[in-house]
């Protein structure tokens, strides 16, 4: 058995409900597949004294889960006063209405077409319940309207879907783009060395203990998949499939369709930048 202080980011080991951080809370939804890994994390946020929560990501439109969201809260003493999303993937987004519904709060995206009520989030600002602060970072790439969220207070951010906690993930193409999602690998990895962050709270997957090593293996990984598309095309395999097929070739074939998006991302991107 591999040692998970020796694999990248150093994954905390089983994905599991439960406090991850003092101030964060993990609800596992209950869709587990290959591109959604054990299924969608959704985080209660608060501080540890108030009696007010923020929950990122309500997951699937999944009537047992979003429950047990709010009675996961109310067990904490806790009530559910915000709505976050990272972005508005149906594993991410989809039972945002309802679960808005059903604690009657506002929910607040980037995009407006994800919104309930008049406030969305943007770059720099800082979003207060109850104490607890989170500022929101923008990490386009995955989707175009793909967030982080910084927890200063315990030197965490919850990534969505741009940093997983195994594997890598999928620039999303043509809302994805490869360029966004280099630029917001690096925002990343200035908060862990300007802003000390040391955790990943992901959007599926176990906690990565190391951020720092999470996003240096995700920028290394992303080189070495480019140079590889990169010399595909210049041995002949010019469209996306054939691509997939001799650069993906040991990766489940259930994973292809994903994969090509990302090739296409990455084409566009050499395209872009003259290299083919």
């Amino acid at each position: 058995m591999t040692d998970a202080a020796a694999l990248p980011g150093q994954p905390r080991g089983a994905v599991v409900s439960g406090p991850a951080t003092e101030r964060a809370v993990n609800v596992l939804a209950p869709n587990p597949s290959a591109m959604t890994l054990d299924g969608t994390n959704t985080w209660i946020l608060s501080e540890p004294d108030s009696p007010l929560a923020v929950v990122v990501d309500p997951g699937p439109l999944d009537e047992t889960h979003l429950r047990r969201v709010i009675e996961t809260a109310d067990q904490l003493g806790k009530r559910v006063a915000l709505t976050l999303l990272t972005h508005g993937h149906p594993d991410h987004a989809e039972g945002a209405g309802r679960f808005a519904e059903l604690t009657g709060t506002a929910v607040r995206a980037l995009d407006p077409a994800l919104r309930l009520g008049d406030e969305g989030l943007k770059a720099g600002r800082a979003v207060e319940v109850g104490g607890l602060e989170l500022r929101v970072v923008p990490t386009p790439g995955h989707t175009a309207d793909s967030l982080s969220f910084h927890l200063p207070a315990d030197r965490a951010v919850l990534t969505g879907d741009t940093i997983l906690g195994r594997g890598t993930t999928m620039v999303a193409h043509p809302d994805g783009r490869l360029g966004d999602y280099l630029d917001s690998l690096r925002r990343l990895r200035s908060l862990t060395v300007d802003d000390g962050v040391h955790t990943v709270l992901p959007g599926h997957g176990p906690v990565l203990e190391d951020a720092q090593g999470a996003v240096e293996y995700y920028l290394a990984h992303r080189a070495s998949r480019l140079a590889q598309v990169e010399t595909a095309v210049e041995n002949g395999h010019r469209t996306a499939a054939e691509v997939v097929a001799h650069v993906y070739a040991d990766v489940d074939r259930s994973l292809w369709p994903a994969a090509e998006l990302s090739v296409r991302a990455q084409l566009e991107y050499l395209t872009e930048h003259g290299l083919i």
